[in-house]
């Protein structure tokens, strides 16, 4: 997997000692079969509350409407509203929900719609509960999250059909700013690059979050196609 940005995380406090607040989740697939033991599965991981499990892109809107939701593990083909255009809606009138997409599919259009539509995260079924736990604890902070199979695709296809780069990058960001943007261009996660460049997790995290705000990156996809289409990658 990668990971991407990064982000804050949420907290209360009950009695003298401060407890982190359970990450609060909406499970959507339009199969009971497999929403149903997903979301108990899940409801068993430390620190996920799962508030919702809905069968279509209608109910998870209205799970979210009546909320509050950090998380939305979203199916992409539901019946009535699917999950591109649920995401859509969600990245447009409720920015503070992340959304992860769980699904069968892998291909090109699955993965650009989705991406496009604003999800932080994209798994297949085949990811295991650890990846999926793992992928929605990211995505709450703020961080994009692709697994090895649709992340070979999305590099794969960037760097088919990148363009001339429309924005220069710009002249101030330094050689570890540059450094780092040309490891997300080849697919590293943040732990990745922080292995090969020797530095912390953390660290990793404060170059991209500058470099994101210097060169007017959006987010990870963003920054894989600054990176192919500036040669960095």
């Amino acid at each position: 997997m990668t990971g991407g940005t990064t982000g804050g995380s949420t907290g209360r406090t009950t009695g003298p000692v401060a407890q982190e607040q359970p990450l609060r989740v909406v499970v959507a697939d339009d199969q009971a079969a497999v929403r149903e033991p997903l979301a108990a599965v899940l409801a068993l991981a430390e620190g996920i509350e799962v508030v919702a499990a809905a069968a279509n892109g209608t109910e998870v809107l209205e799970a979210v409407a009546a909320g509050p939701v950090d998380v939305v593990l979203m199916d992409l083909r539901m019946p009535v509203m699917d999950g591109i255009e649920t995401t859509r809606l969600l990245a447009g009138e409720h920015p503070e929900v992340a959304v992860v997409v769980l699904t069968t599919f892998a291909d090109d259009d699955s993965i650009l719609g989705a991406l496009g539509a604003g999800a932080r995260g994209y798994l297949t079924k085949n990811a295991g509960r650890q990846d999926i736990t793992r992928a929605i604890r990211a995505a709450a902070a703020g961080q994009s999250v692709l697994d090895r199979e649709v992340q070979d695709r999305l590099l794969a296809t960037v760097r088919t059909h990148a363009p001339p780069p429309d924005r220069p990058l710009p002249a101030d960001l330094t050689p570890r700013e540059r450094e780092v943007l040309a490891l997300i261009g080849q697919g590293l996660s943040n732990r990745g690059i922080a292995e090969r460049l020797f530095i912390s997790e953390a660290t990793v995290k404060t170059h991209i979050n500058n470099l994101f705000a210097k060169a007017g990156i959006r987010d990870r996809a963003d920054a894989v196609r600054r990176a192919i289409a500036s040669g960095l990658a």
